[in-house]
């Protein structure tokens, strides 16, 4: 497994933190040495400002990790606190509404009810709605929904 994998989902300011942590670098010295302000690099540290492909360029070079590993930390964090809003959806128009016969189809809280609708969709949805399933909530997350009906 990727360390990318294991660490997605962090805001790219704890990566930062633990890295200056890590080398004995001081906060505000280092902000300094970016030409960035301190109060601006201890927002991003507690995750209350997004990282920027500037400072992060600057960043990654100077704690010499992978060019463009800060900005792909940021839109991973994104999409995660993206899918909490209660707005995110799948893309409805690949699901047919008789699948979930049983329900109000535009009332489905589709975070609340992950696991059954995981469990639908792939005992009784067509490839194109289990595709859609698994674009939506991930394949690890569906992968381990499925497993866990197997052990029922």
């Amino acid at each position: 497994m990727k360390t990318i994998d294991i660490i997605k989902g962090i805001h790219p300011g704890k990566i930062v933190e633990r890295e200056l942590k890590k080398r004995n670098i001081n906060q505000r010295q280092f902000a300094l040495s970016l030409g960035a302000h301190p109060q601006t690099l201890g927002a991003i540290i507690k995750g209350n400002r997004r990282m920027n492909v500037d400072l992060s360029l600057k960043m990654e070079e100077k704690l010499e990790l992978e060019e463009g590993f800060l900005m792909t930390l940021q839109v991973f964090y994104d999409i995660k606190e993206a899918k909490k809003d209660s707005n995110y959806k799948p893309d409805l128009s690949k699901l047919r509404k008789g699948t979930f016969w049983d329900t109000t189809f535009d009332k489905i809280d589709w975070k609340q009810n992950k696991v059954a609708v995981v469990k639908r969709v792939f005992s009784r949805g067509t490839e194109i709605e289990q595709e859609e399933i698994t674009r939506f909530y991930g394949k690890e997350v569906v992968d381990s929904i499925k497993l866990l009906k197997h052990q029922l």
